[in-house]
């Protein structure tokens, strides 16, 4: 029997509002929208199948700081995460948002209506207090935390929704199931323990071995449920990853395992994460769940320490282990024998027996490099797979983006890349140049603040949209504000698949020499009033912190400066 849903009752509104579906969409055409982010359309979804539960929307304040400072709700139920729907104040003006308003929430890709939310508060969240509590520290090294600078609003909405219909996909369809639909299954099935298993990454041997195990020493299903939303910058890509499930489900015990997927959007938030994940699996219907070493962990801080420990996730999912009602099986590190041609936990081998590991770094090395990867790591269908969506790294795209002055030279260092590396004729090689783009694709836009972010969000999209293909994307815009470069570069890791290479180049020439150098007399322009937001005159320009390579026109001649930049793609094997 399936276990039975965190607070009791499966929040499904889907079944709840069918009676009235009709009458919402109907009024739906009659409300003022809000098209939704990727993240929210995930917690949209899981709102309304009951992967939430007991959520029944997203939190007003007091469930909100509740779950901030204590992992409760207001009401006391447990519930580590805040579940959130934010929004800019000039959204809050021009929809006129207020407690009692109803908005139609719409699907970012289709513009659906999803839902509707009855809005019970409006409210200023406390964002680094929210970063310390869930995350653990105000550091922008934290995938989380970066979000939430760089990409929540100001205002968040807390209310109920009614939901309309779910989000439409058209792929992996028959993997994609609510929390209803896999009870109904494990109870078809008569799966009475069902341990589930979270991953982001691709699945090898070591991993079909430690379930398999997982299974065997409770007499139990395996439930493969891995996240298919928003994962962590960088990660393989979700169609790559769910081909290779597909691929090792095949070498489970015949009737033993289960792959189904999660739109979930992680927050990578460690130990509250991992509590977070024991519920959602307990309204999916598992009753037992893998917890890993530093489970759910974003990797290292600004400090270049890890922001957990191994052992937190395990500790917090164990410190409420009667109110989850999950068992929690912790993740057993896997080793190969080749004596034997066998795994084991590695704290049950014998002193003294040889044992063979693969690091996820040496993986990547061989992926890249085309070496052999041995079958008593991985099974051969899952390395074909992964071989054809992540090419070596001499093959794969990538984006030198060059930020600069106006004449600092940027354009100049653009165009002699652009002409060494079509020399090299190893792939096709795209410029980005600012003014032509902006002419070509942002001719509208002013050069405040606003207008500059849309115009870097244009060049970002469109080098994404290159590099995934396996170009070589030189981009020189201006770009002077830091969250402006910092979005792009998320959007590209996330977005350009094996091309999410992405190298910041800070040609700090001087102002002095820009603007003594102008032959376009754009300074003087707008030093006289004629040109605004001009940088470097009217409009400061945020030295990059984090630029992988810094050059200047006044200290080195553009060919060395272009072939330190040639360097630097050779020492990260991209040439």
């Amino acid at each position: 029997m399936a276990n039975s849903p965190h607070g009791g009752i499966l929040k499904d509104l889907h079944a709840r509002d069918e009676p009235i579906r009709n009458e919402l969409k109907e009024e739906a055409l009659t409300l003022q929208s809000v098209v939704l982010t990727e993240r929210q359309l995930c917690d949209l979804e899981l709102i309304m199948n009951g992967g939430f539960s007991p959520l029944e929307g997203f939190m007003n304040e007091q469930d909100y700081k509740s779950v901030v400072e204590t992992l409760r709700l207001a009401d006391g139920a447990l519930f580590p995460m805040p579940i959130t729907l934010d929004l800019s104040r000039e959204d809050i003006e021009n929809l006129k948002v207020a407690p009692g308003s109803r908005l139609a929430l719409r699907d970012p890709r289709d513009d659906e209506a999803l839902a509707i939310i009855n809005v019970d508060d409006v409210y200023q969240p406390d964002k680094v207090k929210e970063a310390i509590e869930v995350m653990g520290a105000d550091d922008p090294a934290h995938p989380a935390v970066a979000y939430l600078r760089s990409r929540v609003k100001e205002f968040y909405i807390g209310g109920k929704v009614q939901a309309i219909q779910a989000p439409v996909y058209f792929d992996y369809v028959a993997l994609r199931y609510t929390p209803a639909e896999l009870r109904a299954l494990f109870k078809k099935l008569a799966w009475r323990k069902v341990v589930a298993f979270q991953t982001r990454n691709p699945m090898h041997r070591a991993h079909r071995e430690l379930t398999v195990r997982a299974a065997r020493q409770r007499q139990a299903n395996v439930l493969i449920h891995p996240v298919v939303g928003l994962t962590k910058p960088g990660d393989v890509d979700h169609y790559t990853r769910v081909r290779v499930y597909e691929a090792i489900m095949a070498k489970y015990p015949n009737g033993m395992g289960q792959l189904a997927l999660l739109p979930l959007a992680m927050r990578m938030a460690g130990p509250r994460e991992a509590v977070w994940h024991a519920i959602i699996r307990k309204n999916f219907g598992a009753t037992h769940f893998i917890v890993g070493r530093d489970h759910a962990g974003p990797g290292k801080n600004s400090q270049g320490k890890d922001f957990y420990g191994p052992y937190d996730a395990q500790d917090l999912v164990t410190k409420y282990h009667d109110e989850l009602q999950i068992e929690m099986v912790p993740f057993q590190q896997m080793t190969y024998l080749p004596s034997s041609d066998e795994y084991q936990p590695v704290d049950e081998v014998p002193k003294g027996v040889q044992t063979l590991d693969i690091s996820g770094t040496e993986l990547r090395k061989r992926l890249r490099t085309g070496a052999a990867i041995p079958d008593w790591f991985s099974y051969d269908a899952v390395v074909k797979t992964l071989r054809a969506s992540y090419p070596p790294r001499d093959k794969q795209g990538f984006v030198l983006f060059l930020t600069g002055l106006h004449n600092s030279g940027k354009d100049t260092i653009g165009k002699a890349l652009q002409t060494v590396l079509n020399q090299q004729g190893t792939r096709s090689v795209s410029l980005l140049l600012g003014d032509t783009v902006r002419h070509e694709l942002s001719s509208e836009l002013s050069f405040t603040r606003e207008g500059r972010s849309k115009h870097i969000q244009r060049i970002s999209f469109v080098a994404a949209e290159l590099a995934r293909a396996g170009a070589a994307v030189i981009c020189a815009p201006i770009a002077p504000h830091e969250d402006s470069r910092e979005h792009a570069k998320e959007y590209i890791l996330q977005n350009a698949g094996s091309g999410g290479n992405f190298f910041l180049i800070h040609v700090a020439t001087p102002l002095e020499h820009c603007e003594r150098t102008d032959r376009k007399g754009m300074y003087a322009k707008a030093r006289a009033g004629e040109i605004t937001a001009f940088p470097g005159v009217d409009d400061v320009y945020e030295v990059p912190s984090r630029a992988n390579l810094t050059v200047d026109v006044t200290k080195q001649t553009v060919p060395e400066i272009v072939h330190s930049i040639v360097l630097l793609l050779e020492t990260s094997a991209l040439l």
